[in-house]
């Protein structure tokens, strides 16, 4: 089975909007320690309820968390971030779920294939766990929630959505920056 490193912004905005489960379609899902203390202990901290769903994944142990042993990460990055490339490594693992655009490039840098919200998405898409209303639908409510999307990004993705839809795509037509 693959597996798949993932750093706090996707469990955050996924779980917002009750689509967490969407992660079980990558593979195992691993998480660095420093992000659960990230979304599971500071969000309680703050009331957050996303923060009391993805405590519940990982108690029913298809999120998993690790202690990252970090390495020396090519550009300054948030705590959670540089644990995550640093799990990623240690670990083996060569996708990583992060959507901050410089950790992407560190993931890059360090030969790691990031991947982030929108990708999984897609990729429900792809699998026909969701449909073609559902992936906007699920958009929208991301958006609503406050994440952040560039114009050309949203529109990218749903035009390779409705191929996708239409004639089905294989990996290499979903990975445009996503």
């Amino acid at each position: 089975m693959s597996r798949v490193v993932c750093n706090a912004t996707p469990l955050i905005y996924l779980a917002k909007i009750r689509r967490l489960e969407l992660l079980r379609l990558l593979g195992d899902v691993i998480i660095p320690k420093e992000v659960k203390e990230e979304v599971v202990d500071k969000g309680k901290e703050l009331g957050e309820n996303d923060a009391y769903i993805v405590e519940k994944a990982i108690k029913e142990g298809w999120i998993k968390v690790l202690d990252a042993k970090l390495i020396e990460v090519p550009i300054k990055l948030e705590k959670g971030e540089e644990a995550t490339i640093s799990l990623a490594v240690n670990l083996g693992v060569r996708e990583v779920l992060i959507d901050d655009a410089p950790a992407r490039t560190a993931a890059r840098l360090l030969e790691l294939r990031p991947k982030g919200t929108i990708f999984v998405l897609l990729r429900a898409l792809q699998m026909k766990k969701i449909n073609f209303d559902d992936f906007l639908k699920i958009m929208d409510d991301l958006l609503v929630e406050g994440f952040r999307l560039r114009e050309e990004v949203y529109i990218k993705a749903i035009e390779i959505a409705k191929k996708i839809e239409s004639s089905g795509l294989v990996e290499k037509d979903i990975q445009w920056g996503f």
